[in-house]
């Protein structure tokens, strides 16, 4: 999964603009900076996308510490963090590779869904 995440979808989030390195990716505004984070299960065959936004000075956490910029995660802001979904997915969030499906076929599903969903959410006031 790794590989064909980072033959597939780590191009296209630089083409977006994106830095960072797996599983962490940033992309900085003038008035924001647009996260997204992978989260693998714990037993293998699945992954969840969340994305989230934080001012340009970084994400100030609730006991006080700032995290700058360039170290910001999805994980350092509290809400809203939405989870992209694959299609036909109501509740499950999760992009599943192994119930029949290939890696390539989950990264199919995934890649669509940052240049709409994600774009969307980010781009929204």
């Amino acid at each position: 999964m790794n590989a064909e995440l980072k033959a597939t979808v780590i191009p296209i989030l630089r083409g977006m603009g994106f830095k960072g390195s797996m599983p962490h990716f940033r992309r900085r505004h003038a008035d924001r900076i647009d996260l997204l984070t992978f989260q693998f299960d714990q037993g293998g065959g699945g992954f969840v996308v969340e994305i989230a936004k934080c001012g340009p000075d970084g994400c100030t956490m609730p006991w006080g510490e700032q995290v700058p910029p360039n170290k910001a995660t999805a994980h350092h802001v509290s809400a809203p963090r939405p989870r992209l979904r694959p299609s036909g997915a109501d509740e499950d969030h999760w992009f599943r590779y192994d119930n029949g499906l290939t890696p390539r076929d989950a990264v199919q599903e995934l890649v669509p869904l940052l240049a709409t969903v994600a774009e969307a959410w980010w781009n929204a006031g």
